[in-house]
């Protein structure tokens, strides 16, 4: 997170009317969320721009530390679970505030009786996007260290870039796809 800040506080100290690099890859990245957020939640729902790309970088750069020889943060339940509660209550937050009362009454349809199930579908989404971001991060971490442990030069150089680069990347990509899926279904 106190890389994010920084980062955010040096692009606002350097924004120009004639934009050098940095701030066209800046422009370039706003642009592109606001894109995948516009197409996946609606045009409507444009004022998730600004979590989803702060969840998509936190997450990402979380994988990405790896990278640096440090413990991922992503390699740990308690983290991912917070990740995925904060997605939890938005989901459910949002949804009251689009139906009010008819969103808790829609866990109820179409007949009572599956009431309880809804509830346990509903319980199990944080269960399974902090599992499935943990699982993968700490499946990446486990093979990393033992790749390490067999061949020391060229192997985790090439095995890196695929488990902290390209794996992290993608898991942070489904994360955040999967809170803009689940919060768009629930306000409609």
């Amino acid at each position: 997170m106190a890389v994010l800040i920084i980062l955010a506080l040096v692009l606002r100290r350097r924004l120009e009317l004639r934009p050098d690099k940095v701030q066209n890859f800046a422009e370039v990245l706003v642009d592109g969320f606001t894109g995948i957020v516009k197409s996946t939640m609606g045009e409507k729902n444009i004022g998730f721009m600004p979590y989803m790309g702060t969840l998509f970088m936190l997450i990402m750069f979380s994988n990405l530390m790896g990278l640096f020889g440090l413990r991922v943060p992503t390699a740990n339940i308690n983290v991912t679970l917070g990740y995925a509660l904060m997605t939890f209550f938005g989901i459910h937050f949002y949804g009251l505030k689009a139906k009010g009362w008819k969103y808790l009454k829609g866990m109820a349809e179409p007949v009572f009786i599956i009431l309880p199930i809804n509830i346990i579908g509903e319980l199990a989404r944080p269960v399974s996007l902090s599992m499935r971001l943990f699982g993968n991060m700490l499946g990446g971490t486990v093979v990393m260290a033992l790749i390490s442990g067999a061949v020391a030069l060229f192997a985790p150089a090439v095995a890196s870039i695929y488990f902290d680069l390209f794996s992290g990347i993608l898991q942070s990509f489904i994360f955040t796809m999967l809170s803009m899926v689940f919060i768009s279904l629930a306000k409609e």
